[in-house]
């Protein structure tokens, strides 16, 4: 038998009074955050929220979402943690998909109406009984007519549960993937799914009890920030300080003013607090502090790893996965130095190998095929889609859809998304490939690399770029520049300079908005 919420409840019982979640001039203990989860459980229990019932959340970086997350998982419930961003009717259908019984929902602001979209949403969904609106203040009443707060709800719910314990193997939580590529679809993870992936973390990063302060940008309702910060944090009684919305400049004054030793973000993100180290910084002591910086979700430019190593003085270690696989499948080795650029080995008790379109191992070194990964990781399957699991997981392997090269020493490197492979003219043209490239140009600090129709090469290569501040270059000069540098049909024939690039929620490129 076991809870995920062990995590948070083996912390609380040893280090009861070291800081758990800060925000602002908020600090709560881990026996704080403990008895708040437990007036959640005991609170569902009294809504009649029965063992295996879906309880979704929708909340940013704030202390409520570790509270509520485990404490649905101390009701025996499973957690649907839900994007921040989704509106209405996208909330509707996830709260239909997974069979939701109740929604826990922050209120949000006014640019981002959590709240009123999340209550519009519940409404349209018959299955799903109970609503909670989480207020700013715990005592304010509801601005949302008809809505039940969770403030007024909790009243009187004792700080004291007995947790509900589950099989290894019984659902835990569903995360739904991004949708980047078609419609979203809920990926079920266990108890034990998501307990040795925590546990494993650690492990790689040398984490040792209530000696970490982890700066939290990553957003929680997605697996790498629920894990890797998280579930992993609260394992070994680290404090984690909370950032809402990701902000480069707030960051870095965090990093300062907090003595963080971990940082876990998206490549965006160390992007961003590269160009965020102006006047008034003290980097010296971000880099005296900084013992860990982890990178994962999308491929890690070269160019940014040096940078960050020069300025913070740590190396980026890379890793990879996805929501269906907990998340962390690869590492780099801590045994071994990093090798820029590299996703690293299989983690403890996990398998990895190159599969062709027929499943079929691809053993030489360095020849590219699709990521496939087999272990303790590996979801139970799609929530309600037994086909579509069937089409991704065989004899135990999950087929991921990234094209990757392995080296003769077993390490491996991500090329590209399958479904973002540009054929131009017969030849096969992998984006990042092409972005590694122009980023080594002296005026260009963020590119993406998307194919676009064209009427005899099939595809073009058309890449998008953000200038370096202060930095000058035509589009033109980039084209002469990229010919210059690459294969005559991998280099961009199109190139757009822009102010910005689409992203999601959780700082990965949104390459479907860009044409």
């Amino acid at each position: 038998m076991l809870n995920l919420s062990v995590l948070l409840e083996d912390s609380a019982r040893h280090y009861p009074e070291r800081a758990a979640v800060v925000l602002g001039s908020q600090r709560l203990t881990y026996a704080q955050v403990n008895a708040a989860a437990n007036q959640v459980a005991g609170l569902l229990r009294s809504r009649g929220v029965q063992p295996g019932d879906k309880v979704a959340l929708t909340c940013p970086n704030l202390p409520y979402f570790p509270i509520v997350y485990y404490g649905i998982l101390k009701a025996g419930a499973v957690v649907v943690p839900l994007n921040v961003l989704l509106k209405g009717r996208e909330i509707a259908y996830h709260l239909k998909d997974s069979d939701a019984k109740a929604y826990l929902c922050f209120q949000g602001t006014p640019e981002l109406p959590m709240g009123t979209e999340g209550f519009a949403g519940f409404q349209e969904v018959d299955g799903a009984e109970h609503f909670f609106l989480i207020t700013a203040d715990p005592a304010a009443a509801s601005p949302i007519e008809g809505a039940e707060t969770l403030g007024s709800a909790l009243a009187g719910q004792s700080p004291l549960f007995e947790t509900v314990q589950r099989a290894e193997t019984d659902p835990a939580v569903i995360l739904y993937t991004s949708g980047t590529t078609g419609q979203a679809k809920g990926a079920e993870l266990s108890h034990s799914n998501l307990v040795l992936n925590a546990l494993t973390c650690n492990r790689l990063f040398g984490s040792q009890p209530a000696t970490d302060t982890h700066l939290l940008v990553l957003p929680l309702f997605h697996s790498f920030g629920s894990t890797v910060n998280m579930n992993a944090g609260f394992a070994t009684a680290s404090t984690l300080v909370l950032l809402p919305r990701f902000d480069a400049a707030a960051a870095v004054q965090l990093l300062q003013s907090e003595n963080v030793t971990f940082f876990a973000g998206v490549p965006t993100m160390y992007w961003g607090l590269l160009n965020a180290l102006g006047e008034g910084v003290d980097v010296d002591r971000i880099a005296r502090n900084m013992r860990v910086a982890v990178s994962g979700g999308s491929s890690l430019p070269v160019e940014i790893i040096k940078a960050v190593k020069e300025r913070f003085g740590v190396t980026i270690l890379e890793g990879y996965g996805l929501s269906e696989t907990s998340p962390v499948a690869t590492f780099s080795d801590p045994d071994s130095d990093p090798r820029p650029g590299s996703i690293g080995i299989p983690i403890w008790g996990v398998e990895v190998k190159l599969i062709d379109a027929e499943w079929n191992s691809i053993d030489n070194p360095d020849e590219i095929g699709e990521i496939a990964i087999r272990g303790h990781n590996i979801m139970r399957g799609y929530y309600g889609r037994p086909e579509a699991t069937a089409e991704v997981i065989r004899d135990g392997w999950f087929r991921t859809g990234d094209l990757a090269r392995r080296d003769k020493d077993g390490f491996y490197y991500i090329v590209d998304r399958a479904k973002d492979m540009i054929i131009r003219g017969g030849f096969n043209v992998y984006p990042r490939e092409i972005e590694e490239v122009l980023l080594t140009h002296e005026a260009v600090s963020l590119a993406a690399v998307i194919g676009v129709p064209h009427p005899s090469h099939g595809e073009e290569v058309k890449a998008f770029v953000i200038l370096k501040p202060g930095a000058s270059a035509t589009e033109d000069e980039i084209v002469a520049w990229s010919k210059e540098q690459m294969a005559s049909y991998k280099y961009p024939r199109i190139v757009r300079i822009v102010e910005s690039l689409p992203m999601t929620a959780t700082g990965k490129l949104l390459k479907r908005e860009l044409s």
